[in-house]
């Protein structure tokens, strides 16, 4: 069984988890033939919803996998809490909005990094955010 068969699952509590977590998705990515500069995008935007997770839920989880579709394979990342949730999606995805110490830069700049991007939270519920990341 290679890498791009399995389902990576990488708790999240700690800094070096994160680190964890990019690894992974960039040997995944690797292994799909993704070019250096989406393997860079792709590693970012883990970093970006994996310290949300260290900064707001404590714990979580990182769970990356293959997905294919309409011909194409891609990276799926689920970033998973339960944390306090957020209460205002639409004000959490604006650059510069934070309720923490951060540059408010996380959420929307992870967005913007990936090809699909989607959001389910709700107070005191958790959060999961699911990116997915298009090999070229």
């Amino acid at each position: 069984m290679t890498v791009a068969d399995e389902t990576v699952r990488v708790p999240i509590e700690e800094d070096r988890d994160v680190v964890s977590a990019r690894q992974q998705a960039r040997a995944l990515g690797e292994e799909l033939g993704f070019g250096s500069t989406d393997l860079t995008l792709l590693a970012t935007a883990i970093s970006e919803v994996a310290r949300n997770i260290t900064a707001y839920a404590e714990r979580g989880e990182i769970v990356l996998r293959v997905v294919h579709r309409a011909g194409r394979e891609g990276i799926e990342v689920v970033a998973h809490d339960e944390g306090p949730g957020i209460t205002d999606v639409e004000l959490a995805l604006q650059d510069g909005y934070t309720t923490g110490n951060g540059l408010g830069l996380g959420l929307p700049g992870a967005r913007r990094l990936v090809d699909e991007f989607a959001i389910r939270t709700a107070p005191d519920a958790g959060t999961t955010v699911t990116l997915v990341k298009w090999s070229r």
